[in-house]
């Protein structure tokens, strides 16, 4: 994944280990002073490349979830397409023999190793009879030379799959999915439905599904193929006024992956040898790269995603190793006196610092990829279960787990640098001791003024910031909205404390901070429709470390009302106090342990809080989806069912299906609006004008002047400018929407077949799309409404008749509905989808993407509790001397442990709860805030039980994590611990 990215990250952490290496090289003291650091400390050098290691394995983790999905979607170009690199279809078939004809010329062309045209339909497929009986609704049905098929684009990667002797008439050769579908194999007698007529077949043989032979325009590979002429004849004795489709494939020179390279060059040549075909009923599609562009933006998108999930945990992961490097000065500190009192200067004591920080940095990364890989495989599984639970139909996916070298070579840099820039900065802190209070092992106390260039200097950078701010905040820019406003308020902290006490500006400044990030969203609405991830980051960093440094500058207050208890001359009251001094003495430890949890609370309780909101509204979301239909049918369009608003509703059915509105169904492509880069697949519906009467697909935005949602239908069904397009247009890789539309936009709306393209207005845009996906037996692809009328003028035969919204009557089960309607009208394909069912589908797969979310952002969590192990560790180690004056004074062991524990339960609840609250206010202003959950008519979900139990189960694990260094610290025996030097 990111391929293009490899080159920085490399250059960069080349520069890196070269600078670490030109160091060690030049300064040999240096360089024995840091490995003996390294070989001398070993525990120490575990715990901090402990605490680097998941930084690497979360970015290979989530970097392999992209190339798993990458891998799995382009496998694709191998079932489905195998040596087919580009499309040629027409509608009839004198035109598709002309364009035959014309392009046998590309037969001797070196970009080109093979051209294949054959006929294609739709039909259904039964076989056996009575309890045995088999039926599928839908195959693809293709008639031509077999043997030519067999030799087409050779045979690198397995070829097209076909082979063998063309069958004759009676006779069908099927793919191995259409077999195991009908449970037939050679000899066996299949019956399929062309053109309505049933027509008896023996199976002749039975081939892999793979290339021509698993060749699909929809989202199954179900085809059968027939002896030439067999369609031709049928289409003709059915007297069809939808004649079978001609296709023609080409493949280029290479692979099933390399021919690619040339698809742009082979379509120009292509379009060419079409000539005026190309603008009358006859596409040009380029399969191959399509599938594979979307292979690679849904395999990027995914992988993004976790890896936005994962920053969190990378973030606590940065900040336990700078908490358990300062620690480590700390222990060190009479040491690095001594360096500096003997003359080294601060910059050595740096390189210092970076040679050792460079070790355990590559070493952690090191560790990292194995730890990253089997992180990745973790979710791969859980993901496989979610995607396996679709059938193809509806989208499923069979996912292989696959790494590639770029994304091993993409999370090893990154994870390197991300450990060596925080040894760096962290070194920097460190160097700057005060010589005689470390060789005394003295606190550092005193006030550091700010010298008088940085004040101007951040004055500057303030005011540069606010005025950046302006704009962002006008127009709602996410990211700008919330960050300029904060970092003007940072800025300015410097300056603010010469005219007023630190901790007051601190404290404001803080509430400041917090505050914003809370309201931001009230002030300006629609600061959060763009759905940027790193939006949610910064907002995400922003409320937490906010939150935490108004804690730490205020913990004398929060501590007040247990003071009382703490004052008591009891050993609880002793072990409290003693464990609420420490925590409150070492703000910056306490602080980045507070932000570990914090943050990694925030999300996961956010997290939570969204998935149960989501699932509180699945009544409403069925009510978006099915616009008051309860199922949608999709019928052959070579052989539909004549007048569907009265066959539907008559007959059998009458008193069981009270409406039905026929759509007519064509591919299209929009273009020129938004942030579309380029032409993106549409399913264009052109809707009876029934359907604003009869049911009502809701809206979440309007065209202004057209009236409420039934009035702006109604607008589209009589005024062929205006559409209605789904909101997760042009989006990929599944998530919220990437792409922002507004009522009012124009666009192009184009028919691939014919290049005839229009603008169009949004008039409106759907609250679900969901009723609408896979309408017809298309591809699982975004919808784009407008009247029948205005896609018959556009489209002309390309927008067929192939499906139908169903209004069941009271009382009246969906379930059975769609049984017989599958069962009726077999001969015409039909497939009956439930509307309610698909809905609460998509709602189990959503559910299960939340708890995977959850499983993942865990990771982070355990590094919190991990980073409160290391400090009570370290902390134990620290306060040896505290510990043996106490235990010599007659302070009991148990009073020492207790303290331990009650300083780690402190810490970690002042954490779990400080991010929870965060969390749950922070969502319900987004509910409150957000335009899709106005009039849902549900009130604000809160799953307590869920948040309680991932609360206790943090601070269960935080004690658990803590028990061992305070057993350690009860057992130090006074007279050891007051003799030990180092």
């Amino acid at each position: 994944m990111y391929p293009e990215r490899t080159p920085a990250l490399v250059t960069l952490l080349v520069v890196c280990a070269a600078a670490a290496a030109y160091i060690a090289v030049r300064r040999p003291f240096l360089r024995r002073l840091a490995l003996r650091q390294v070989a001398r400390r070993r525990g120490e050098a575990m715990l901090v490349i402990g605490g680097s290691v998941l930084g690497t394995a979360i970015i290979i983790g989530s970097l392999v979830v992209g190339d798993t999905l990458n891998f799995s979607v382009r496998q694709g170009a191998y079932t489905n397409l195998g040596p087919i690199d580009e499309i040629v279809t027409s509608a009839t078939i004198a035109q598709g023999d002309e364009a035959a004809a014309r392009l046998r010329e590309l037969r001797g062309d070196p970009q080109v190793d093979g051209v294949l045209t054959v006929r294609a339909a739709e039909a259904a497929a039964v076989t056996g009879a009575d309890a045995s009986r088999r039926a599928e609704p839908r195959i693809s049905v293709y008639e031509g030379d077999l043997v030519a098929a067999g030799e087409f684009g050779g045979s690198a990667d397995g070829g097209s799959g076909l082979g063998g002797p063309t069958p004759v008439r009676g006779e069908a050769v099927v793919n191995a999915d259409l077999a195991d579908t009908m449970g037939v194999g050679p000899g066996d007698a299949l019956t399929l439905y062309l053109y309505g007529k049933p027509t008896p077949f023996r199976v002749a043989r039975v081939v892999p599904t793979r290339g021509v032979a698993g060749v699909s325009t929809g989202p199954v590979s179900r085809n059968a193929f027939l002896a030439p002429g067999t369609l031709v004849e049928a289409a003709r004795a059915a007297r069809s006024t939808v004649e079978p489709r001609t296709v023609t494939f080409v493949s280029n020179v290479g692979g099933v992956e390399d021919g690619d390279a040339a698809s742009d060059a082979v379509e120009g040549k292509i379009r060419a040898a079409l000539g005026p075909l190309t603008g009358q009923g006859t596409s040009v599609e380029k399969a191959k790269q399509a599938l594979l562009d979307a292979a690679k933006a849904a395999g990027d998108g995914l992988g993004s995603f976790f890896l936005f999930i994962g920053s969190f945990s990378i973030i606590a992961g940065v900040l336990l190793l700078v908490n358990i490097f300062v620690m480590l000065a700390e222990e060190r500190k009479s040491e690095l006196g001594m360096l500096r009192a003997i003359g080294m200067k601060r910059s050595r004591l740096v390189r210092s610092f970076v040679i050792e920080g460079t070790v355990y940095a590559l070493v952690a990364s090191l560790v990292g990829i194995l730890v990253g890989i089997g992180v990745g495989r973790a979710v791969v599984v859980v993901a496989a279960q979610i995607f396996n639970s679709f059938s193809a139909e509806e989208g499923g996916l069979t996912l292989a787990f696959n790494v590639t070298p770029v994304s091993i070579v993409n999370g090893f840099a990154l994870g390197f640098l991300i450990a060596f820039l925080t040894v760096a900065l962290t070194s920097l802190r460190i160097s700057r001791v005060n010589i005689i209070s470390a060789i005394r092992d003295l606190p550092t106390g005193g006030v550091h003024r700010t010298r008088r260039r940085w004040v101007i200097a951040s004055t500057v950078l303030a005011a540069l910031t606010a005025a950046a701010a302006v704009p962002a905040i006008a127009d709602s820019q996410g990211l700008g909205t919330y960050l300029y406003p904060a970092l003007t308020v940072v800025l300015l902290c410097p300056l603010l404390v010469r005219l007023a006490p630190k901790r007051w500006v601190y404290t404001a400044a803080a509430a400041a901070v917090l505050g914003w990030g809370l309201v931001a969203n009230t002030v300006r609405p629609k600061v959060l429709e763009n759905g940027s991830t790193v939006t949610f980051v910064v907002l995400g960093i922003m409320l937490t470390f906010s939150a935490v440094f108004l804690v730490s500058q205020n913990q004398d207050v929060l501590t007040r009302p247990f003071r009382r208890f703490m004052l008591r001359p009891t050993p609880g009251g002793l072990a409290s106090r003693l464990a609420i001094a420490y925590p409150v003495a070492r703000k910056f430890r306490t602080g980045a342990i507070l932000i570990m949890y914090s943050l990694v609370v925030f999300t996961l309780v956010l997290i939570t809080v969204l998935g149960s909101l989501v699932n509180a509204t699945v009544d409403n979301e069925v009510a978006n989806a099915s616009g008051g239909f309860a199922v949608r049918a999709d019928f052959n369009p070579a052989n539909p069912i004549p007048d569907p608003a009265r066959t539907l509703t008559s007959g059998r059915f009458s008193g069981a299906i009270t409406d039905a509105v026929p759509l007519l169904v064509a591919p299209g492509k929009i273009s020129n609006v938004g942030r579309l880069s380029r032409p993106t697949d549409t399913v264009v519906i052109g809707a009876d004008p029934a359907i604003a009467e009869t049911g009502l697909y809701p809206l979440t935005k309007r065209l202004d002047g057209l009236g409420d949602d039934r009035a702006t239908w109604r607008a589209v069904m009589t005024d062929r400018r205006y559409v209605i397009i789904d909101q997760f247009l042009g989006s990929t890789g599944g998530g919220p929407p990437t792409m922002t539309f507004t009522p009012g936009q124009t666009l192009t709306l184009t028919d691939p077949a014919t290049g005839r393209a229009e603008q169009k207005t949004i008039a409106g845009i759907l609250k679900s799309g969901n009723g609408f996906y896979g309408v017809g037996g298309t591809s699982f692809v975004s919808p784009t409404i407008l009247s029948a009328s205005a896609a018959t003028a556009q489209f002309g035969g390309q927008a067929k008749l192939a499906s139908a919204l169903v209004k069941t009557a009271a009382g009246v089960s969906d379930d059975t509905v769609a049984a017989d309607l599958q069962g009726q009208f077999l001969p015409q394909s039909l497939v009956a989808t439930r509307v309610r069912q698909a809905v609460e589908k998509g709602f189990g797969a959503s559910r299960g993407f939340f708890q995977l979310m959850q499983g993942f952002l865990a990771l982070g969590l355990l590094v919190g509790i991990a980073g409160l192990g290391v400090v009570m560790v370290r902390a134990v180690r620290e306060r040896r001397r505290t510990i043996g004056v106490l235990r010599a004074l007659g302070f009991p062991a148990s009073t020492v442990q207790r303290a331990f524990l009650t300083e780690s339960s402190f810490v970690a609840s002042e954490g779990i709860v400080l991010g929870a609250a965060l969390s749950v206010l922070t969502s319900y202003l987004l509910f409150e805030n957000d335009p899709s959950f106005a009039g849902t008519g549900i009130g604000f979900p809160i799953p307590w039980l869920s948040i309680a139990i991932l609360i206790a189960a943090a601070t269960v694990a935080s004690l658990l994590a803590t028990f061992w260094p305070a057993h350690q610290a009860a057992r130090i025996r006074p007279a050891v611990a007051l003799r030990i030097a180092d």
